[in-house]
């Protein structure tokens, strides 16, 4: 099997997804993936779907490449980049079912907060990157953190909260799981695009859809 992780010849153009992978079935991103065991096991379920893995660190990025190849992986792909770079440069528009973004770094010095992924910026992003109807999926352990992720989705006018699914929620993430068993809870919130009226599609990538 070829190698899972995508060598990227621009980073100045979106990603042409066809390219990438074997069939046109709906797309997820992981935004900030890890060692890849949620991916994994997530991809593995879902074998209808496509999922990409964001991973800045290269040890990380060849774990996904590892664990996806060994157990046979045809809808995964890793990317070696910055998470905010590639979502608003790489990813094409409205090509997204779902954003995973799980326990990404809180800086939690005060000065260093506006390194944050999840920022003010951040809903307009993902709206761009959605689908109709398709949902940002937050999971972190930082209540500081959380308290923003849900404040500026509160304040974002096209996203509405839902619930996480219980067949998501159980699959969790390297971090997640060290975090319970320091007793550190997990903290969930999802937010669904709506009042969305798309004039183009640029993918083939339908929309998604989740049973609650």
């Amino acid at each position: 099997m070829d190698n899972l992780v995508v060598e990227l010849q621009t980073i100045l153009e979106p990603l042409k997804l066809a390219e990438h992978f074997p069939q046109p079935q709906p797309l997820e991103v992981e935004l900030g993936c890890g060692d890849a065991s949620f991916l994994i096991e997530y991809a593995g379920r879902n074998p209808d779907k496509n999922f990409i893995g964001v991973e800045r660190l290269l040890g990380r990025i060849q774990k996904l490449d590892k664990k996806g190849r060994r157990i046979g992986l045809q809808n995964t792909r890793g990317v070696r980049i910055e998470s905010a770079y590639f979502l608003e440069h790489l990813l094409p528009p409205h090509c997204a079912g779902a954003l995973h973004i799980y326990f990404p770094d809180p800086w939690p010095k005060k000065k260093h907060r506006r390194h944050r992924l999840i920022n003010e910026s951040f809903p307009a992003l993902a709206r761009k990157a959605l689908v109709p109807g398709g949902i940002v999926f937050l999971r972190t352990d930082d209540l500081d953190y959380f308290q923003q992720m849900t404040g500026v989705f509160a304040t974002a006018k096209d996203f509405v909260e839902v619930e996480t699914p219980l067949s998501l929620a159980e699959i969790t993430t390297d971090f997640e799981r060290e975090f319970n068993a320091q007793g550190i809870p997990t903290q969930r919130a999802a937010y669904r695009v709506f009042n969305f009226k798309l004039k183009q599609q640029h993918c083939t990538a339908p929309q998604l859809k989740i049973k609650n």
